[in-house]
């Protein structure tokens, strides 16, 4: 089945409906329906961005990110409530490069009866307790969108597949199947507009997706429960790294530059309670490399431990602190060193963040304060992402931003040094 052209055809059909947002609209059979949706009008500047000349657009003077989107959120439901459908079709204008373009951010098929559920179709899953921070959370991510200065609901990408749900009085489980075929990688920050580090900035740039094989299925489980008022969650995942390797398809004389995606297989587990006048959270998970478990091949991520701590409370009315560490402890680090070709970069064995987030809402709740910082103890390199918004109606709002990388040029976010952005969004909902 060719998905690109059934999600095209489905946004021809929702279209014409676009003139007639209302809370409840009539369908065939007794069904109820809603249509609502969001303008967005998303502008950043990056400084050091150097601008093109020959650009028709906002790009020739230094601009990162200009868009105009319009997203459109229909729902469906039958009478019992059984069966439920969304979709959410978006229209985007890049003022930046002077492109049109549509896309589903969500788009599936909801059957829920009893204790079981069903759910068929592109969705938007989150996993896992850290903010900003991502362990069991395997799904694909959009950092292009992040580091350009969108809205951070922009961070998470859909999966193409099928989740089921089943609920019994001692565990609740989460199952997901990704068919072969439909994989979904990391959008990482195009080399255009972002500086940063490229091995083979001179070779062509080639891609090589997992195959269409049954075996290149991907699974996801999550089980969880609630024990003496703890939260638990175990989880399994086989499937792929979603961020590609990189290495030359003739390492004597390269012509090219490979992007492909290794295989990946990741256990873990978190917890999260009410404790220290907040809330406590600890997550942990093992990458296993499955096509390097012995960590000789330069390309290939070797497996690691990974894990989180995190704590929230409130500490004034209507002022809340999020605070976060995340280590990352890398296997086979002497295989590893052994491999790094001669003038790459060489990781650490341990890297690790301190995360905060401050929120503070005044002014009736319309006016929000807030703060998002990364700061690595072992690496010396650092993330800041300041925001004020208002909120002026119920259906309008504006934010204005920035982010600021910095620290050492051989650490990971310190090599961001030249990607400082301020950015500006408006909203309006209907």
């Amino acid at each position: 089945m060719d998905f690109r052209r059934l999600i095209r055809a489905a946004l021809w059909l929702v279209v014409p409906a676009t003139a007639f947002a209302a809370d409840d609209i009539k369908l065939p059979a007794d069904w109820r329906g809603s249509l609502h949706g969001f303008g967005l009008v998303n502008y950043s500047v990056q400084p050091d961005l150097e601008s093109s000349p020959d650009s028709d657009g906002l790009g020739g003077h230094g601009f990162l990110l200009g868009e105009e989107r319009l997203q459109l959120k229909l729902e469906a439901r039958s009478p019992q409530g059984a069966v439920h459908l969304l979709a959410k079709p978006e229209f985007h204008h890049d003022a930046v490069d002077e492109t049109f373009g549509a896309d589903l951010r969500e788009g599936y098929l909801d059957y829920a009866r009893d204790a079981w559920g069903l759910r068929l179709g592109r969705q938007i899953l989150t996993w896992g307790v850290g903010d900003l921070v991502f362990i069991n959370d395997v799904f694909p991510k959009d950092y292009a969108a992040f580091f350009s200065g969108r809205p951070l609901e922009y961070l998470k990408l859909g999966v193409d597949g099928l989740s089921a749900n089943v609920h019994t009085k001692g565990i609740t489980a989460e199952f997901v199947v990704v068919p072969p075929g439909l994989f979904t990688p990391n959008q990482l920050p195009p080399r255009e507009r972002f500086h940063q580090f490229d091995p083979f900035p001179l070779l062509p740039r080639e891609t090589d997706e997992p195959d269409v094989r049954i075996e290149n299925t991907e699974l996801a489980l999550r089980l969880y429960r609630t024990l003496a008022e703890t939260e638990v969650s175990l989880y399994a995942y086989h499937g792929f790294w979603r961020n590609y390797a990189l290495e030359p398809d003739d390492p004597s004389m390269p012509a090219a530059a490979i992007e492909f995606y290794p295989r990946l297989v990741v256990f873990g587990a978190s917890a999260r309670r009410a404790g220290l006048g907040g809330v406590l959270g600890a997550e942990t998970g093992y990458y296993y490399s499955a096509d390097d478990p012995s960590g000789t091949r330069a390309a290939i991520e070797n497996s690691q431990l990974r894990f989180l701590l995190t704590y929230q409370r409130q500490i004034a009315r209507d002022f809340i602190a999020s605070l976060e560490y995340y280590g990352e402890w890398m296997q086979n680090f002497d295989a590893y060193r052994r491999t790094v070709p001669a003038g790459f970069p060489q990781r650490p064995q341990w890297r690790d963040l301190i995360g905060l987030r401050l929120t503070k809402l005044l002014h009736y709740q319309t006016f929000k304060l807030s703060w998002f910082s990364f700061y690595s103890p072992m690496a010396g390199g650092f993330f800041l992402n300041p925001e004020l918004s208002y909120q002026f109606t119920d259906g309008l709002w504006a934010a204005l931003g920035g982010s600021v990388f910095g620290g050492p040029t051989d650490s990971f976010l310190g090599q961001l040094g030249r990607n400082d952005i301020v950015y500006a969004t408006v909203r309006y909902s209907f």
